[in-house]
């Protein structure tokens, strides 16, 4: 339930933040902010997936909290590689740091209970 909230609370943080910067100000940082879009369909589609439920969305949840890791650990390393690359902050740059580092524990934490929940009988 923790997972659920957090992932709701995470899919309302990214999806906000990136509908005021696309609409107000997308000529600034369009990689940035689409990045921050992106993220918050990503979040939001774990979020489905664990409240749905059944093996099927589980494996769907799994598959995409390990594209999210990836997806915070490339844009994280490319911001600090390259700053002038962006010039506003995306959700995961610095490896979510905007966010207390929740988008780089967060896929770690889901994918480590779903990969434990299938063992449950």
């Amino acid at each position: 339930m923790l997972l659920v909230w957090l992932y709701g609370v995470m899919v309302v943080g990214a999806v906000s933040r990136s509908a005021v910067q696309i609409s107000t100000e997308f000529d600034k940082a369009p990689l940035a902010y689409s990045l921050s879009a992106v993220a918050g369909l990503v979040y939001g589609f774990i979020t489905y997936s664990l409240v749905r439920g059944g093996e099927r969305a589980r494996r769907a949840a799994l598959v995409c909290c390990a594209a999210e890791l990836a997806g915070v650990l490339t844009v994280g390393t490319w911001t600090l590689a390259d700053p002038s690359a962006f010039p506003d902050a995306t959700v995961w740059s610095d490896y979510g740091m905007g966010y207390l580092f929740i988008p780089v524990l967060l896929p770690i934490t889901a994918m480590f209970w779903l990969r434990r929940s299938r063992r449950a009988p």
